[in-house]
């Protein structure tokens, strides 16, 4: 299943419905990117207005308010708004705006931050090191580097050297990932158990690296498949 697709002409994410039989209620999966020509934001707060509930991104909240690492990784997209070639802006999506009641089931700060004192210091380290040239590279580069094939995501079967490339320490992947994905998916679970014999939609706007983690745990845990999908432009190469 492709989730973001990168072409000569544009960059673009899929919006996924899953459905289950015998159930009324839908999840609609938004894989989004946290930079973005403005119309790929205004088309989907559109439609966020639509939904019944809506489920939102956001490492926060708690008693720590700043994070070291949280900022340097908030600059390696940021930086991007300050390049003129690019044409992108930061998500703005104002969700308090959509009257639509809103679930938040991420991390808070310290709890990110505790997952990432368990990544070995060598780790820690070699991210530290590669992230002064990924802001470089976003901040000078043109958009064929900015929008490299490396950005596109999907749940398809890896090659064995794709394997090696994407086989991260599991506490690295358990920092961004791991406790992230549980926590989506367990609130997932909780709606449909909850509600699941109501006729609303439910949306998911996370990140896109999340989505293949929300897509297996329906289906395994429940039974809801992909039954349509339609394309939203992220940004025109």
């Amino acid at each position: 299943m492709q989730i973001i697709e990168v072409t000569d002409l544009a960059v673009r994410s899929a919006v996924i419905r899953l459905r289950r039989t015998g159930t009324p209620l839908q999840f609609v999966l938004y894989p989004m990117i946290h930079m973005a020509q403005p119309a790929f934001y205004a088309a989907v707060t559109r439609r966020l207005k639509q939904a019944d509930v809506v489920v939102v991104e956001g490492v926060g909240g708690g008693k720590r308010k700043h994070s070291l690492l949280a900022g340097a990784l908030t600059l390696s997209y940021t930086v991007l708004k300050f390049n003129g070639r690019a044409e992108l802006v930061e998500q703005d999506i104002d969700y308090r705006a959509l009257g639509v009641p809103i679930v938040h089931p991420d991390v808070s700060l310290e709890e990110f931050t505790d997952d990432w004192r368990r990544v070995p210091l060598t780790d820690r380290a070699m991210m530290w090191l590669v992230l002064p040239a990924v802001v470089l590279a976003r901040l000078f580069g043109g958009s064929r580097v900015v929008w490299s094939k490396s950005m596109e995501t999907n749940d398809l079967p890896l090659t064995n050297k794709e394997e090696e490339l994407n086989d991260l320490p599991p506490e690295l992947e358990a920092a961004f990932a791991g406790q992230r994905d549980e926590r989506l998916v367990a609130a997932l679970c909780r709606l449909h158990e909850e509600r699941g014999h109501e006729d609303i939609e439910v949306a998911v706007v996370y990140g896109a690296g999340h989505t293949a983690a929300v897509v297996a745990g329906l289906q395994k845990r429940y039974g809801y498949r992909p039954r349509s999908a339609d394309w939203l432009t992220i940004a025109d190469l």
